[in-house]
């Protein structure tokens, strides 16, 4: 029982230090709710089971895998909604139950994508984000956590058009808000989901509509950092993808 104490504190604390890293100074309902999350289902934001996005925390697919990994969950059904679905225009729906246990009738959950509620970096893998959605759904009732998952959220509200004349990224350690450089914060998802650094920011001044990444603003950079974590988060392996078209030919790109 103390070993379980002093790994679960052990955990708490290095959640909250990758959270600071990462997202800035918390305000103690954001830190008692990371709390919970870690306490009740062991969630790590190093293994990126969890996203702190506009201020609201959000479980990821990974996440919720590994738990039902934890809890040696029996298995999951998965199959398409046949009535909800059409593949002309690219609408999905899928049903998914999840048995926790060789005796469990099933915890079901649906999930539907199509090209209005999925983020343009996922665009023409409808099928595969509704398939995601339905079995994150499960799996939240199943083990009864009451915040959204990543994957079950549209893309983030459309960044704003650059202004003529918009003050660029400054040289300072923190902002005003005492949050980590945009610079560590992009390093920091960098090495999370484990991507090409160099595709990353060829991706960005692409995304910024730059020639040299130096030349964004921070507005812009800011925009991009939370593109990419959402990205990351919702579907790495279509991000990897798109990082992939901008390897050169031979290049072996994002890991």
């Amino acid at each position: 029982m103390k070993h379980l104490s002093r790994r679960r504190n052990s955990l708490l604390s290095l959640n909250r230090k990758l959270a600071r890293q990462l997202w800035g100074r918390l305000d103690q309902i954001r830190l008692r709710a990371l709390n919970d999350l870690v306490s009740h289902f062991d969630f790590s934001i190093g293994n990126g089971d969890v996203q702190l996005l506009q201020g609201h925390w959000y479980v990821t697919h990974n996440g919720l895998l590994r738990l039902a990994s934890r809890n040696r969950c029996s298995g999951i059904r998965v199959q398409p909604v046949q009535e909800f679905c059409d593949p002309q225009a690219s609408r999905w729906a899928f049903k998914a139950t999840v048995y926790k246990n060789p005796s469990c009738r099933g915890f079901v959950g649906y999930g539907d994508a199509d090209p209005s509620n999925v983020s343009p970096v996922v665009r023409g893998a409808e099928m595969r984000v509704a398939e995601t959605r339905a079995v994150n759904r499960a799996l939240r009732k199943a083990y009864g956590i009451g915040i959204c998952s990543v994957e079950e959220i549209g893309s983030l509200p459309a960044r704003r058009q650059p202004e003529a004349n918009v003050r660029k990224l400054p040289p300072q350690p923190v902002n005003r808000n005492g949050e980590p450089k945009l610079r560590d914060q992009l390093c920091l998802l960098i090495r999370q989901h484990r991507l090409d650094a160099s595709l990353v920011k060829q991706y960005a001044a692409d995304f910024c509509g730059a020639k040299d990444l130096r030349q964004a603003s921070r507005e812009q950079i800011e925009s991009f950092i939370a593109h990419l974590a959402e990205s990351a988060a919702n579907d790495r392996e279509a991000l990897l993808c798109k990082l992939n078209s901008y390897a050169s030919p031979g290049t072996a790109g994002a890991a």
